[in-house]
């Protein structure tokens, strides 16, 4: 459950830290004091969007924390395990930071997180129930989602739209293979003859590079072998050759060298010269034979590059681009084949609906069973809610085809009396009633939920009277089981609550910025606010007997038969 809740410089909140209790918490105050920031602010903090607006004015930043008890929640556990968010303790933090560019940073347990995983984390944790919940009532979308929440089947119900979708991608295949193969069968041969011709030439990147050397070097050859030869000749064949001349002035040194021994180190250095001299003559004469083993090599190197630039000119590439390009032409190939294959799509098609159906069909059975628990459960709650004699149905309608929903229709139908047909919802309820419908329903999906705190933000708006107490009196008795919290302007909710929270706005005098404050109260103080939601501008005493009278002569309700 909800623990602790910190909120500082968010819309007209300056700072407010506010701890929370289990059992029924009514939130009431004046219209404009704040009452739904505290929703706008748990909503941030569970990874809703934000920007610069909800920033309190003058503030660089807002930031909210919220502090869940998860020791019962054992899936959320299991969750902020394998993501990596877990804390040492049995409380889960949520942490939001929202800076005046718009930009956001979210934590959990201390840990960097994205608005995904605060979302994931909230669904486990709140389920928010707003006062527009009675107009979405009227969508078809809503109702199947409702159903399937209350099945406990969202999951199943994503699954069978995406085993849809990939049923109508396969389904779309084939039938643009069957109105193709023609020219796909055109297409894949003109490419396996491109194939092949590329395929023969067998052309590298490294033999493209290599051609391009040996061809510079053999386009020289002439230039060379005299350059060699040459290089051979000075520094060993004619008369005044390099190492016959080192050779000489070493014999003369040596012939001196016992009158000073520093001519030793000279001697040294035309020895190791020597050496060089005779090593780079070995290494000429070796180059100058291979430049004369195939005097054919450069012909038939042309013949080889002349070819690569046909293709390369043909094909409109470099001809170093080729290999990449015959890799290119393969894989269009192989998609064609894939593509052109009709009867591995076929298969793949019928596989794909088989998973579709089965989902579907599991599908169908638990909204099937949960349709029956749902109508007897909100048609039992219209009994006590003025609508006696009223019936409500869960009707599951067959699609003719099947659909990314699954293979029915689902529809809310109403009837005012059990010898009146079922029409639907949206057809026969008035507005007073699409409310206390609306609640019955969002009270009934919250008991089955898994979330252990809900909140519902003036949902007991267009009822009153005694309707409104047995309103109250059905969220004090979720409160049993649930964590609760109720924003409300009906003194007869607010006089069911264990707990009571005023909102209160100060501020706007004197130059001082408005802020929003909320106030515990206690037994007096309910009296006085109760009062203040009966009797509105004057409070009387006969008001304020009222409202002791309500606050304390609150029963659970019983059915009225």
């Amino acid at each position: 459950m909800l623990k602790h809740l910190s909120i500082q410089n968010f819309v007209i909140v300056d700072r407010m830290a506010l701890e929370f209790s289990p059992g029924f918490t009514v939130l009431t105050g004046e219209t404009g004091a704040g009452k739904s920031i505290l929703i706008d602010a748990l909503s941030l903090v569970l990874g809703e969007r934000g920007d610069a607006n909800q920033i309190r004015q003058g503030c660089e930043r807002a930031e909210i924390s919220a502090l869940f008890d998860i020791r019962t929640l054992t899936e959320l556990s299991a969750w902020l395990n394998e993501q990596d968010l877990q804390s040492d303790t049995d409380d889960c933090l949520l942490r939001r930071i929202l800076d005046s560019s718009g930009r956001s940073r979210a934590f959990i347990n201390g840990h960097a997180a994205t608005l995904q995983q605060l979302r994931s984390a909230g669904e486990y944790l709140v389920a928010i129930h707003s006062q527009h919940a009675h107009q979405l009532l009227l969508q078809k979308d809503a109702q199947r989602e409702l159903l399937d929440a209350f099945a406990h089947c969202r999951e199943l119900a994503q699954d069978v739209k995406t085993a849809y979708k990939s049923w109508q991608n396969l389904q779309r295949q084939r039938i643009a293979c069957e109105q193709q193969l023609s020219d796909i069968l055109d297409k894949r041969e003109q490419l396996v003859w491109q194939i092949g011709e590329l395929s023969d030439l067998n052309v590298s990147c490294a033999e493209w590079e290599s051609l391009q050397t040996d061809h510079h070097r053999l386009s020289h050859l002439a230039g060379l072998v005299e350059a060699t030869e040459s290089a051979i000749d000075a520094l060993s064949e004619n008369e005044t050759a390099v190492f016959g001349r080192i050779n000489t002035v070493k014999s003369q040194l040596q012939q001196v060298a016992e009158y000073d021994v520093q001519l030793q180190t000279m001697i040294g250095l035309l020895e190791s010269a020597q050496i060089q001299v005779q090593e780079s003559i070995y290494e000429l004469r070796h180059y100058r034979q291979q430049l004369d083993l195939d005097p054919q090599s450069l012909q038939e190197i042309e013949q080889r590059i002349a070819a690569i630039h046909h293709l390369a000119r043909r094909y409109r590439v470099q001809p170093e681009e080729l290999p990449d390009f015959l890799e290119k032409l393969m894989a269009q190939r192989d998609a064609l084949d894939h593509a052109g294959n009709l009867d591995q799509l076929t298969e793949q098609e019928h596989a794909a609906l088989q998973a579709y159906q089965t989902q579907a069909r599991k599908l169908s059975a638990k909204r099937a069973k949960a349709a029956k628990e749902m109508s007897q459960a909100v048609t039992e709650s219209m009994q006590i809610l003025a609508m006696t004699g009223g019936i409500f149905s869960v009707t599951l309608t067959a699609l003719e085809q099947s659909g990314v929903n699954g293979l029915e229709q689902v529809e809310f139908q109403v009837a005012a009396h059990k010898s009146l047909p079922l029409k639907p919802l949206a057809k026969v309820a008035s507005g007073g009633e699409l409310s206390r419908i609306s609640l019955a329903l969002q009270v009934i999906a919250s008991s089955s939920g898994m979330a252990p705190t809900l909140i519902f933000d003036e949902v007991d708006v267009g009822i009153g009277g005694r309707v409104a107490e047995i309103v109250g009196q059905l969220l004090r008795r979720l409160g049993h089981t649930r964590q609760v919290l109720c924003i409300t302007h009906l003194p007869q909710v607010a006089a069911t609550g264990d707990h009571h929270w005023q909102v209160m706005k100060s501020g706007a005098e004197g130059g001082r910025q408005i802020n929003s404050q909320i106030k515990v109260l206690d037994v007096s103080a309910r009296i006085e606010e109760i009062a203040r939601m009966l009797g509105g501008v004057t409070i009387t005493d006969a008001t304020r007997r009222h409202a002791a009278e309500m606050l304390h002569g609150n029963t659970e309700p019983t059915e009225e038969k």
